[in-house]
């Protein structure tokens, strides 16, 4: 909790905070609001003029939920949580990132099962068996000709990645590595290519969505793979580097000065700091700029610095681009400013 909130009890210190995009229950549109995760609810929060208003907008009783991680309902928003309440009430969150929308599940599926410490521990071995979808998409590569590295590629069979993933240790047995081959499709790393495994995707049992079989094929994706026309008409050059971090902030604007939360992506060779509306169903930034030249600084929290418009939350830091811009942003907590200062500063 921020210091500059009032201080609440014990059993009311929040687990999490943070920006997820919420859908909405009437107008089936998606808005951003601002989350503290407690030990029993899950209260959200609307933002105004860069603040959180001082009442929850809503809060979400966790007794009863059940979650969906990875919720693959939306196609085109593979990072979605799913709560549903034992009132049967949905609710969908978006995260900016795999590792943000692990951390936000495991805690909250936490706070559903506290006090149940056999159901906590598996929910640590799920958070280790995404590390390691991470470490099996960094070797993935080998499986791919020479010149399929960065782009899309086919796979020999689907009987070739199980081989493949006991060979290089990931799993001890054909099933486990069918369960990881399953895993890998969900979180959209590889997809079914043909009559045979796009008609077994439909079966909930992973060793039937995920085939041991030679005949069987599947296609491996590389998150630098792009399809989207409208990314290579705003600067492919610029979209193409490594994404170094992403996550929400709060940017005030250039011309109204009002605040709107963001997502934020840096990326590295070259070095760009790109932001997206977090609302909008397309992947197309709304801005963005060079690194190259630019100061970074923290501004202090107490007063409103000059520049600065309406009642700030805090958390304040600033970039000045060598055309002499300067943006205003607010990260959510003393501790994220600090780490997004560090990840900018070297790229500048």
């Amino acid at each position: 909790m921020k210091k500059t909130q009032p201080r609440v009890t014990r059993e009311e210190e929040p687990v999490l905070c943070g920006f997820p995009p919420l859908q909405g229950h009437v107008v089936r549109n998606w808005k951003v609001r601002w989350f503290v995760l407690l030990q029993d609810k899950l209260l959200y929060y609307k933002i105004e003029g860069g603040k959180k208003e001082p009442s929850p907008k809503g809060r979400i009783l966790l007794d009863g939920c059940t979650i969906t991680c990875p919720c693959l309902e939306y196609e085109n928003r593979p990072l979605l949580i799913k709560l549903k309440t034992k009132t049967n009430t949905d609710y969908f969150l978006e995260c900016c990132s795999r590792e943000e929308r692990d951390s936000w599940a495991l805690d909250i599926t936490g706070a559903i099962h506290a006090g149940h410490p056999v159901q906590v521990q598996e929910l640590h071995r799920m958070k280790n068996s995404f590390k390691l979808l991470e470490n099996i998409i960094g070797k993935a590569p080998e499986l791919m000709d020479g010149e399929g590295q960065g782009k899309a590629a086919f796979l020999p069979a689907g009987s070739a990645l199980v081989d493949w993933l006991i060979s290089n240790s990931f799993a001890v047995s054909r099933f486990e590595a069918v369960t990881l081959a399953s895993m890998l499709m969900d979180e959209n790393f590889i997809r079914p290519v043909g009559v045979r495994s796009t008609e077994a995707t439909r079966s909930s049992d992973p060793s039937e969505k995920f085939l041991d079989d030679s005949t069987a094929l599947y296609m491996f994706v590389s998150e630098k793979n792009t399809s989207s026309k409208e990314e290579v008409h705003f600067n492919i050059s610029e979209l193409s580097g490594t994404i170094v971090k992403q996550g929400f902030l709060v940017k005030q604007g250039h011309k109204r000065k009002n605040w709107k939360v963001r997502k934020f992506v840096l990326r590295a060779d070259p070095g760009f700091l790109h932001y997206y509306d977090p609302t909008k169903e397309d992947n197309k930034p709304v801005g963005g700029f060079s690194l190259r030249g630019c100061l970074v600084s923290a501004l202090e929290d107490n007063g409103v610095p000059a520049g600065v418009k309406g009642n700030v939350q805090g958390n304040l830091f600033k970039i000045i681009t060598k055309n002499d811009i300067h943006y205003y942003i607010q990260a959510s907590s003393k501790a994220e400013r600090v780490q997004w200062i560090e990840a900018i500063k070297p790229l500048t």
